[in-house]
Parts: structure tokens; sequence; C-alpha cells
């Protein structure tokens, strides 16, 4: 995974400043009734509670457990996924608030923002799958190390728990990261680049399994230009067999010729002298 660019600051500035609100809020509950802030299922009045909703906590051991896997996930999604970073978090949190006033058990306030990071932990996990993306892959393969055993939170029964917020909250992050899907950050446009080298190369210049024409012609043309081309190699055989012919001819010619020349050096040398003597 390839180096972020924006600095430290930039990349943690949201998530320092979510998490000072929720704590803010809560210590404004020691001061101030928020109970009716929460979300009342299929109440007009409970509405608010879509916005204002997952800012209050019941205790402090519910604020904290939820504050540290929200930190991270909003860091994760802040640094890995920043061009939907802000929209996906807005996705999930208002589209699980709706989906809770809706469908949720009435009779009591639902608070927390827990349902906001099921979503987040379902939104990096199943953006893996759909992206397929080295990167995207190791972090769906770290969420799931680190946030498998929250599964059971969006099982039905259990008390005091809005595990009605969980289970939506989770259905809507597969929603937002199907949704995003193809909105790819930069690295993963660069790791799609590098798996079509054949873009960059021309087209005739690309090496191919088949010939090109293979499946545009039909038997009878591939039939003939097979005769072709067995004819075109037959004719490059006789031309080679011909040209080793005149070659094995013109070294006997030569071979003749030097002992032509030879003997007629040889009778040169044998002269008829005045004693009637060979010299």
């Amino acid at each position: 995974m390839e180096e972020n660019k924006r600095p430290l600051s930039e990349i943690l500035r949201n998530p320092i400043q979510l998490i000072v609100v929720l704590w803010l809020v809560h210590v404004a509950q020691f001061f101030f009734n928020l109970d009716d802030w929460g979300i009342y299922p299929r109440a007009l009045d409970g509405l608010q509670g879509i916005f204002l909703g997952p800012l209050v906590h019941a205790n402090l051991g519910h604020l904290f457990n939820n504050s540290v896997p929200l930190f991270v996930l909003t860091c994760i999604i802040s640094y890995f996924y920043p061009r939907v970073a802000l929209r996906t978090f807005a996705m999930i949190y208002v589209c699980t608030g709706i989906l809770v006033w809706l469908f949720a058990n009435g009779g009591a306030y639902h608070v927390g923002i827990s349902g906001v990071v099921y979503g987040l932990v379902s939104f990096v996990f199943f953006t893996g799958i759909f992206r397929k993306s080295v990167q995207s892959i190791i972090l769906s393969l770290l969420t799931l190390s680190l946030y498998s055993g929250m599964f059971e939170g969006i099982l039905p029964g259990q008390p005091h728990i809005s595990w009605e917020s969980h289970l939506f909250g989770a259905i809507v992050g597969i929603f937002v990261a199907f949704y995003y899907r193809t909105e790819l950050e930069e690295q993963e446009e660069l790791e799609l680049e590098n798996k079509k080298p054949s873009a960059t190369i021309p087209y005739a210049q690309r090496p191919f399994f088949f010939a090109q024409d293979t499946f545009e012609m039909t038997r009878e043309a591939r039939w003939q230009k097979q005769l072709e081309a067995d004819e075109a190699q037959r004719r490059m055989a006789e031309e080679q067999q011909q040209q080793e012919y005149l070659r094995l001819m013109q070294l006997q010619i030569q071979q003749q010729a030097q002992e032509q020349a030879q003997q007629k050096t040889n009778n040169s040398g044998n002269t008829w002298n005045q004693n009637n003597t060979w010299s």
C-alpha cells in the first residue's frame, strides 16, 4: 500500500474532532438530561434522534467501547479512502438512524454510535470484496481479524443493547461499499493500470497466442492458407537445393581448371635438347 502524501494532522483531524464531540456531549449529560436525544422509533419527536442519538451514550463504559473502534475506523477510511470518507460516514450515520427509526422495537430510546461503528466495519470489509484491489483486500482482512467478535452484536434478544442499530448499520455499510465500489482511490487506479500493460503497447506489437485472423477465416480459407504456406516452403527448399547444386558444380569446375593448369605446368617443364634426350 502506497504511503499517503497528506499530512498526518489532516488525516487525524476529523476522527479526533468526532471523539471530542462525543466526550463533550457525555460531560453535558452529567448536567442535563439528554435521554430524549435518542431515536424513538416511529414517533415524530423521535426523528431528531436520527442526528442526535449517536452522540448520546448510556455510561462511560458504553462511550469508551465505542470511541476506540470509531477512532480506528474513521482513521482507516480517512487515510485509505479519502475520496469517499466523509460521504461514507455521513451515509452510514444518517441511513442507519433512519432504519432504526422505521423498524427498531419501540418503547425505548436507542442511543450510542455503535450502529455507525458496525457500518464502518462492514464498509471496510465489503469494500475489499467489491473492489478487489490489494489495498482494500488487506484492509478487509485486517478489519475481519480485529472486529470479527462484533458479529454477536447483531443477534436479537440481548438486553440493554440496540442490536437493531448494529444490524442496520452493518447492512448500510454493505450498501455504501457497493455504491462507492467504482470510485477508486489513486493507489487503486495505479494498480488497475499496472494490470493492463498491453494498453500502452500498439495493437500490432501485442503478443497473441493465436494468429490474429485465426477466427476470422473459414475452414476453406485456412486450408488454402496452409497449402500456400506449404508451397512456399517447398519452393524455398528447391531453391536451396539448386543453390547447393550450383555451388558443387562451381567447385568441380574450379578443381578441373586447377588440374588442367597443373598438367600444363608439368608438360612445359620437359624439353628436348640437342643430345636427343629429355632434360
